[in-house]
């Protein structure tokens, strides 16, 4: 299992990805799921990957060897966002096609976000049928792997016009929360911020196991999350709660 997320903000966009990919007592195996595509002052894509590895590795391929062919449909030659999006799709499909039967499970989803010159920042999930969605006002942020422990700050906390500092703490408390939750889903972290019409990757982050910052920032969570907590104004039964309840009873 994985877990991913791009936030989608005014400022721009944040990537985050972890690199697990197999989690047992003695065997645990990484691998990047963050990929670059780009020219700088051009354009930047940036994919997140899920699912079933052989699809993912075997799409990302595709990716590059269409480039590096100088196919007629490419991610650096595409005019808009959403055509990649499109291509992107097409490739995952295709790609799972490749491996039916077995009983086993080869879908993927994607995350693509990024820029082309003239045209705004945006980021689209990709999903295993080929079709995508955007974000939206109410929901800025994507997410795909096992999403569900770490988005309640997304949803408390984002609004599109966050800054882009808030959106990269905001996925990494989320990423943090999910690694808490789920051993199949942990460090290296991979943190792209992507900032509004720079055309450039250059704040691209790494962060090992080993990280102090992560052990600092997951050590705070958890000290506010009771500080919070203990702070919460008390329930307030009511005075005949008790009869009440006996009487519906």
């Amino acid at each position: 299992m994985t877990y991913c997320v791009a936030i989608s903000v005014d400022a721009g966009i944040c990537f985050i990805a972890d690199s697990r990919t197999n989690a047992g007592v003695d065997n645990v195996s990484t691998y990047s799921k963050m990929h670059i595509f780009g020219v700088d002052g051009e354009r930047q894509i940036v994919v997140l990957s899920a699912g079933n590895l052989a699809t993912t590795q075997g799409v990302i391929s595709q990716l590059k060897k269409d480039i590096k062919m100088g196919a007629a449909q490419h991610l650096l030659n595409v005019p808009h966002l959403t055509d990649a999006a499109d291509y992107l799709g097409e490739l995952s499909v295709a790609q799972q096609a490749k491996h039916t039967g077995g009983g086993a499970s080869y879908e993927a989803s994607f995350i693509l976000g990024g820029q082309i010159t003239g045209q705004s920042a945006n980021a689209y999930l990709i999903y295993p049928q080929g079709n995508h969605i955007t974000t939206s006002a109410d929901t800025p942020f994507l997410q795909i792997g096992e999403s569900k422990y770490g988005k309640p700050i997304l949803d408390r906390i984002l609004t599109l016009d966050s800054s882009l500092e808030t959106a990269a703490l905001c996925g990494l408390v989320s990423m943090d929360s999910t690694i808490r939750s789920n051993l199949t889903v942990g460090p290296p972290i991979e943190v792209l911020v992507y900032e509004e019409s720079s055309f450039s990757v250059e704040r691209y982050y790494r962060f090992e196991e080993s990280s102090e910052y992560l052990r600092a920032l997951s050590r705070s969570w958890d000290v506010k999350l009771k500080e919070a907590f203990s702070s919460l104004p008390p329930i307030a039964w009511s005075a005949n709660w008790d009869d009440v309840e006996h009487r519906q009873n």
